[in-house]
This record gives C-alpha cells, structure tokens and sequence, in this order.
C-alpha cells in the first residue's frame, strides 16, 4: 500500500474536538479499507496567504493538520466526501513516492552502503594536473 499525507485546512473558529472527530472519523475510513493511520500532526493556527470564500465568510487563518496514512490506492476517491465538510477550508492528498516499506528496504540500504565512492576534496593538494585531465577526459 502507498503512502499518503492528507493535509487538513480548518477553519479557525472550529474547537478542538471538533478537528478530533473528523480526523477520527477519516482514520475509520482508512481502517475500514484495511489502512492504517502512521502520523497526526497539528500545525496549529496559520496565517494564509490569501482569504479562502466560504457560505460564512472570507477566511484568512486557519489550523492546519497533516495525516500521514498507508492506504489502497483509490483513497483519493473515497476522500471526495471532505468537499461537502463545514469544518474544513480546504484538502489535499499527497501521495509519496519511491517509498519502500519493509524487507526490501532492508536489502536496498545494504546495497547503498556497500558502495565505494571516490571522497577526493575538490582541494586536495595531491592531485595533479593530469590526473585532473584524465577524470576529464582531455588527454595530451
């Protein structure tokens, strides 16, 4: 299953409990598509840069919440309920890419940390002038 970060804009004036249940309620989705929730961070209030139009009001704050979950691929469909949520501002899901969870991690950074690299200082004293040319290409 891919990995994804749901970023959630409230509206400022929603209490806490408010940004609970909703992010309870998105975690039992996810649970329910055989998901799993990693990380829930709250960024608290922000300032925006330009005032987001709701049926209540212009809003140029708000509190920022990001999710960060392993879920099945249409998650982003089954998300579209959000757009009908008073609470929020906006949402967004990002999916991470090139993440590898599990034993072939494992094997990948064993792989990265068995390679050789050359650790040459751009100042190193002991080079000289045609093994310069010769990294170069530009052989007398």
């Amino acid at each position: 299953m891919p990995l994804y970060d749901c970023m959630l804009l409230f509206k400022p004036v929603i209490r806490k409990e408010g940004l609970i249940e909703l992010v309870a309620r998105i975690g039992k989705h996810v649970y329910s598509r055989n998901g799993v929730l990693t990380e829930v961070k709250s960024f608290g209030k922000v300032e925006l840069g330009y005032g987001i139009r709701k049926l209540d009001g212009r809003h140029y704050q708000g509190q920022l919440m990001q999710i960060t979950m392993m879920a099945t691929p249409n998650m982003n469909k089954e998300l579209h309920y959000l757009n009908k949520e008073d609470k929020l501002l906006r949402w967004l899901l990002v999916k991470h890419r090139h993440i590898k969870i599990g034993a072939s991690e494992m094997e990948d950074r064993q792989d990265e940390s068995s390679r050789v690299t050359n650790n040459r200082s751009l100042y190193d004293e002991s080079s000289t002038d045609e093994e310069e040319d010769d990294i170069l290409g530009l052989r007398r």
